[in-house]
């Protein structure tokens, strides 16, 4: 089994941060790609920026209302949809054409809000195009949408205030960018406490070269900034975020000779990962406290998935950590879970491990777009 290394919570901090010598030019890139170059999916060298994870049920219906223009031309590699989301503020960063965003209007209602943010004209004025038609496709009096041009790396300069966001949501995007720290600080700092990232995005097993780092088409299908896990981790910690949680990992394909020439050996995942903003240990600490799914959230009737190995049945006691804990009772989830103790009593290293995600040489989940 490969272990991808992603729910290991502790480690040195990053040796050096990853840069470009030429920011700018990777940005100009980048919108040049997805502006220009890329007219549909039927563009994309490989399944990097096109979603592996199929619509959950509940998300399906809602997906079938989003306008097919938007569906041709949505670049993204999961679906970075969390459930009970209703009438919360979410900021949906590298917006695209919309489809994630106007799905999570649908699902936070007429009382929340959804932020799209964008850098590419061209994918803006496709999302804007088609604002009244989703407004009235979901009855609301006024959309609940606001799209706005800039960088994900300076939201403050997208007039994103200190802890104003409930939710931070994106789909195969932070790896387009080349100051990937300034993103991650910049989320934590616009996260109301207790609040949540929830983004998809595309991994590496190693470090990739400056050559495959900057190279213009491994940029745009999204393999070129893909994060090194372990570079990953060190930077969420030096962020004050220990512990996140993994959701899913599929690895991805390229069927295309000139993507395999210039990748090499390198492999790629598509994860869905989730973190929120609580102070939280480096590691799963016991305290002997048990969680309680009460039910509630609609998507969820029966059970409650947190990740990949955290499956809370309703009613039925489930043992957890320190860290997950405070998850389910300091978040928007709190309403939907008791947890029975506290933290007087510690009892040492808590036995938390993931599910193995991805097996050694075992084929890669097919697209679906």
């Amino acid at each position: 089994m490969v272990d991808l290394g992603l729910t290991v919570f502790w480690g040195a901090k990053m040796k050096e941060h990853i840069t470009y010598k030429n920011s700018e030019s990777i940005k100009e890139s980048v919108r040049d790609y997805y502006g220009r170059v890329l007219k549909s999916k039927d563009d994309l060298k490989s399944t990097a920026c096109c979603a592996a994870e199929s619509f959950p049920a509940h998300i399906k219906p809602i997906a079938a209302l989003v306008h097919p223009e938007i569906l041709e031309r949505f670049y993204g590699c999961g679906v970075p949809v969390p459930a009970a989301i209703e009438g919360c503020t979410i900021l949906d960063l590298g917006c695209g054409t919309g489809r994630d965003a106007y799905i999570l209007s649908r699902l936070t209602g007429p009382t929340g809000r959804v932020i799209g943010l964008d850098m590419t004209d061209a994918q803006l004025e496709l999302a804007r195009k088609h604002q009244e038609y989703h407004r009235q496709q979901f009855g609301y009096p006024r959309s609940n949408v606001d799209f706005r041009k800039g960088y994900i790396e300076d939201l403050a300069a997208a007039d994103i205030a200190d802890e104003s966001i409930d939710l931070v949501v994106s789909n195969c995007v932070i790896n387009l960018s080349p100051d990937k720290k300034s993103v991650f600080s910049e989320i934590f700092r616009v996260l109301r406490p207790g609040g949540e990232l929830y983004f998809s995005d595309v991994f590496c097993d190693r470090r990739l070269s400056e050559e495959q780092r900057e190279d213009p088409v491994l940029l745009g299908e999204c393999l070129g900034g893909a994060m090194y896990k372990e570079d990953f981790r060190r930077l969420m910690t030096d962020l004050g975020c220990p512990d996140f949680r993994i959701i899913s990992a599929t690895e991805i394909v390229s069927h295309n000779e000139e993507v395999q020439r210039k990748i090499g050996l390198a492999r790629f995942f598509s994860i869905t990962i989730r973190a929120f903003k609580l102070p939280l240990e480096d590691r799963c600490e016991d305290y002997g406290q048990v969680a309680y799914y009460l039910g509630g959230i609609p998507e969820s009737p029966h059970a409650f998935r947190l990740d990949d190995h955290h499956l809370l049945e309703k009613g039925r006691a489930f043992p957890v950590c320190a860290n997950t804990a405070a998850m389910l009772t300091k978040s928007r989830f709190k309403h939907f879970f008791k947890v029975e103790g506290d933290t007087s009593i510690h009892f040492g290293i808590f036995p938390c491990g993931p599910a193995p995600s991805v097996a050694e040489g075992s084929p890669a989940a097919g697209a679906c777009c």
